[in-house]
């Protein structure tokens, strides 16, 4: 009768753990189900650049989109005068393959002190940046170079600081003996 009842237990115990398994691998599968409802598409690729020259800083945010290029939160085609406008624009206009993936991404800058020939300048520099960083290119970055090094590389010279007994960095007041 002992051998019998371990048989049994044993039956029973085979049996709790083919129950387990397969509840195991059921719960296996639902979880698996729940991930396949929840896969996101694919992120798209988001690139942040920052350029300075002189006191102006640019932070250009570089995503898929429609073609559209925002400065401080407007249009490029709404900055005066057009000289600046086809300044900011140059990166843009270099080869085909930079106006490719401007045409098919937003661009928004936010730029934010010097005066308005330096936010250009830096705006430009911003834009050259990202489109590089999106490409992952060489032979963009290399057709950058060769064009205008200022394109991708930060103008870091600033105005020498104004020091006493002169009225600019370097000058003195003129001297008087009457």
């Amino acid at each position: 009768m002992v051998a019998e009842q371990k048989s049994g237990l044993e039956k029973l115990d085979a049996e709790l753990q083919s129950l387990y398994t397969e509840q195991g691998a059921a719960k296996k599968e639902a979880k698996a189900k729940v991930r396949a409802k929840k896969a996101r598409p694919q992120k798209q690729k988001v690139v942040f650049v920052k350029s300075k020259r002189k006191a102006a800083v640019a932070r250009a945010v570089l995503k898929q989109g429609t073609g559209r290029i925002l400065i401080n939160g407007k249009s490029v085609n709404l900055v005066k005068p057009i000289e600046v406008r086809e300044l900011i624009l140059e990166a843009i206009r270099i080869n085909s393959s930079a106006k490719a993936i401007a045409d098919s991404s937003d661009i928004m800058i936010n730029v934010y002190g010097g005066g308005r020939s330096g936010q250009a300048q830096v705006a430009r520099t911003a834009i050259a940046k990202a489109i590089v960083e999106a490409s992952e290119s060489e032979a963009l970055k290399k057709e950058y170079m060769n064009y205008d090094r200022t394109l991708l590389v930060d103008d870091t010279r600033v105005v020498e600081p104004k020091k006493f007994k002169g009225p600019k960095a370097r000058a003195r007041f003129q001297k008087s003996y009457r």
